[in-house]
């Protein structure tokens, strides 16, 4: 078998501990099941595909982006595999073990400041395309994103939970929730779809927080149906507790998400809720998600770095 074959088809199951009402269910989509452990290997696999048909990747071409963590890992791994070398620029703020990974790959990074965000680390990948002719991949702009998950992961939730009335997804570059929920409304136009998004200035993996500034091109907000902040605390708390109560090792993103599905729920009487469980856990676990005890005193201490 192709290791390409093993991106994608991941298993949606039930959350039977977590759901706080009997008529409510958790679902969770485990995107770690991905070979490089996280949701991106769909996006970058499928980006770099219709590239590449297109004309526009060349073979052999490099590619360039800007990342936080798993856009890169998938990047690098997809990258060697096919045959282009990877450039990633990478803020400074990134959790240690991401970048310990994204070295294993064989990625060249280039680090960018921390405290200039995404924004400023795209706008540095943006140049060195065009300077040095190799190929931006642009998860944040490229409507691949959304289509993907519109043609792969959308179809795959409905094939396994016919009947979604919530879906809930962390707000990152937006693809997820928009090509997901797309599909979802078209079948059923009273699904709600819910964001799990940082608070404003708040590092949560790879999340983005609209009100820092930066709003991805592909994310229409008026598809929406609630926004719901988390704090990083309480995103390490829920990562925490589905470890616990489900034996499943997730990555901080579906903590968040967790924490949201939580707060929905306070307001249905009955209902599918399906949760996308963005990435695993195995790149975290020296990080104060899966050790409690040893939080700071001061919780906003959290928020300096990139759990992504």
């Amino acid at each position: 078998m192709d290791p390409l074959a093993l991106v994608g088809h991941t298993p949606l199951v039930e959350l039977a501990h977590c759901s706080p009402k009997p008529g409510v269910r958790f679902f969770a989509k485990l995107e770690g099941q991905n070979p490089t452990g996280s949701i991106k290997d769909r996006i970058v696999a499928y980006l770099i595909e219709q590239a590449r048909a297109s004309g526009r990747l060349r073979p052999g071409q490099e590619i360039v982006e800007a990342t936080t963590g798993n856009t890169g890992i998938a990047l690098a791994m997809l990258g060697r595999r096919l045959g282009h070398p990877v450039r990633l620029v990478v803020p400074e703020t990134v959790f240690p073990d991401v970048a310990r990974v994204l070295k294993v790959y064989g990625a060249n990074i280039e680090w960018a400041d921390g405290q200039l965000g995404i924004k400023s680390a795209q706008e540095t990948a943006r140049r060195i395309a065009e300077q040095d002719g190799a190929y931006l991949l642009n998860q944040f702009a490229s409507p691949d994103n959304p289509r993907c998950h519109y043609e792969t992961t959308a179809v795959e939730i409905l094939n396994d939970c016919p009947q979604v009335d919530v879906l809930v997804s962390g707000l990152g570059t937006g693809g997820t929730i928009m090509g997901i929920g797309r599909r979802l409304k078209a079948v059923n136009p009273t699904v709600q779809l819910v964001a799990a998004e940082p608070h404003p200035g708040e590092q949560l993996q790879g999340l983005r927080s609209m009100a820092d500034g930066f709003h991805p091109p592909i994310l229409d907000l008026a598809l929406l149906d609630s926004k719901i902040l988390v704090t990083t605390a309480s995103a390490f708390r829920a990562v925490h507790e589905l470890l616990g109560r489900e034996g499943l090792l997730v990555g901080p993103s579906s903590g968040a998400v967790m924490y949201a599905a939580l707060k929905v729920a306070q307001r249905l009487e009955s209902g599918n809720v399906v949760l996308i469980f963005a990435d695993s856990g195995w790149k975290y676990v020296t990080s104060p998600a899966f050790q409690p005890d040893q939080f700071p005193a001061d919780e906003a201490a959290l928020d300096d770095v990139m759990w992504w």
